[in-house]
């Protein structure tokens, strides 16, 4: 019995037996290892287990079904966009033509991606507002970091070498100053007013001639539309500035507002959160880059060009010297943004306002009924998420926002992200999204109901959750700061992890 319960089951490596499994596939020629070279062969086999393949395929089976998946359930993850995605977008990434292309083919061998790359572009940069659109950056945080690159590029391309900081107001995403970092400038931090917008005096007062460009995320991470962003957007050009726009809430502004018509630089989009690939736990993503005149010329390199006998190609090497250069291999993760691409067609320009409309007001329905349930600091229309808290839970019931999260596994649901944005004491930043149905978020809020009403009778049931999963609570900052990623046969005086 180990910290999982019977319902974990042994690892592959106690199932193992030697001789097992792999008996009935065909054995490589006698003479096999002797055309390896003997400096690239093994001293010794690899500790692998030896199992069947029945046994291989129930044993993950297992696994799979004690994960929590979006075709099992909801996921109120705010700032993320965990949306049902149409299947049919997977099987379009799985053709054979896209798959099977070497990413070495030449132009001609590959010019049905090489079109599907260009519309898509053409595509993202009209959805933006943009006048152009690199596909290369593999996700969000490499597409902030593009951004601020040809940011930098254009100062100095104008020997405007002073400017050395970047504004980022405090309700923007975490990664944004770390990009802002790395691309070696200072990050200054600008607070957020009572309405949770920026602080319009604090922003004016820290733009001047050092800044190189301001980060905004639009809707912001308290999920709330930046009311005065022609203020700002004007104020920031008035000083020589740039503006970037953190895309990751594009999922409530398709088809309603344009950042590039509204003054924006430059934006990257996740098209792993809007545009229809499941995310998270690692997996792939993407983070194209649109830009306006300013910074057309510092687009990363190879861009695909579209010739004048519509054939299509990449640039070639040293075509453009003004390029920040490559970002990363290739065209970016292309499954992803086969899907992204399928996904835009199918909708097309109204399917795409209407996703936003259905996300705007999922969230502002679950809201009203939240409000009821637990603290919502801010009483203005939210876009596709909101911000709740549990301050006055704590204060009358000792039970924290760590605690409500765990007990809504007991009752089927996902927790909604916590503790995140660090502007709000004890926050739930909960996203509905638009794909789910309004049973569903009466559920959740009932589920949230149940958990206060417990708090004020049974804490110590909250304080103890979750009771039904899996895994029991575990210790997560010594997780965290100390994996233990290995496994390894117990031996001696070790025991499993207590339940």
């Amino acid at each position: 019995m180990t910290a999982a319960g019977d319902r974990l089951g042994p690892t592959l490596f106690e199932r193992s037996h030697p001789g097992r499994g792999g008996g009935k596939i065909p054995h490589p020629p006698k003479d096999a290892l002797a055309r390896i070279p003997a400096d690239q062969l093994r001293t010794e086999g690899p500790n692998l287990p030896e199992v069947a393949e029945p046994e291989l395929t129930r044993h993950y089976i297992n696994l799979s079904q004690l994960n929590y998946a979006i075709d099992s359930g909801f996921y109120p993850l705010g700032s993320c966009t965990m949306k049902w995605n149409p299947k049919v977008n997977e099987w379009a990434a799985r053709l054979p033509g896209f798959v099977s292309l070497h990413p070495f083919a030449p132009d001609e061998l590959a010019q049905g991606s090489l079109q599907l790359l260009w519309e898509l572009e053409q595509a993202l940069a009209e959805i933006g507002g943009m006048r152009a659109v690199t596909l290369q950056p593999a996700a969000g945080a490499q597409g902030e970091l593009t951004g601020i690159l040809m940011v930098r590029a254009y100062h100095r391309s104008r020997s405007d070498l002073e400017r050395s900081e970047v504004l980022v107001p405090d309700s923007a995403h975490g990664t944004n100053p770390a990009t802002a970092s790395m691309a070696g400038f200072k990050t200054v931090s600008i607070a957020s007013a009572s309405d949770g917008g920026v602080d319009i005096a604090a922003f004016r007062a820290a733009l001047g001639p050092r800044t190189a460009a301001v980060m905004i995320t639009n809707p912001s991470t308290l999920g709330l539309f930046e009311s005065r962003i022609g203020e700002l957007l004007d104020a920031v050009h008035a000083v020589g500035a740039l503006a970037y726009m953190d895309g990751a809430n594009l999922n409530a502004i398709m088809g309603r507002f344009k950042p590039g018509e509204a003054g924006f630089d430059v934006m990257h989009i996740n098209v792993h959160k809007t545009f229809s690939t499941p995310h998270g736990g690692g997996g792939p993503g993407a983070g194209p880059v649109g830009v306006g005149e300013k910074l057309l010329p510092f687009l990363p390199s190879p861009r695909v060009l579209r010739e004048s006998d519509g054939r299509f190609r990449l640039e070639h090497a040293g075509e453009r010297p003004s390029s920040i250069g490559r970002i990363r291999s290739f065209a970016g993760n292309t499954a992803v943004l086969v899907r992204a691409y399928a996904y835009i067609r199918a909708h097309g320009a109204s399917g795409l306002r209407e996703v936003s409309d259905d996300a705007v007001l999922a969230a502002n329905y679950m809201k009203s009924q939240v409000a009821g349930v637990l603290d919502v600091p801010f009483a203005r229309h939210c876009m596709h998420e909101f911000v709740a808290s549990s301050a006055t839970l704590k204060a009358e019931t000792g039970i924290r926002t760590l605690d409500v999260a765990k007990r809504l596994i007991d009752l089927g649901f996902h927790p909604p992200t916590i503790y995140f944005p660090l502007t709000v004491e004890e926050a739930l930043l909960i996203e509905p999204t638009e794909t789910e149905s309004i049973e569903t978020l009466d559920a959740f809020v009932e589920a949230l109901r149940a958990i206060v009403h417990e708090a004020h009778v049974d804490p110590d049931l909250l304080h103890s959750a979750p009771h039904s999963s899996p895994v029991r609570r575990l210790d997560e900052t010594s997780a965290a700061r100390q994996p233990n990623l290995r496994w390894r046969a117990m031996t001696g005086g070790q025991t499993p992890c207590p339940d």
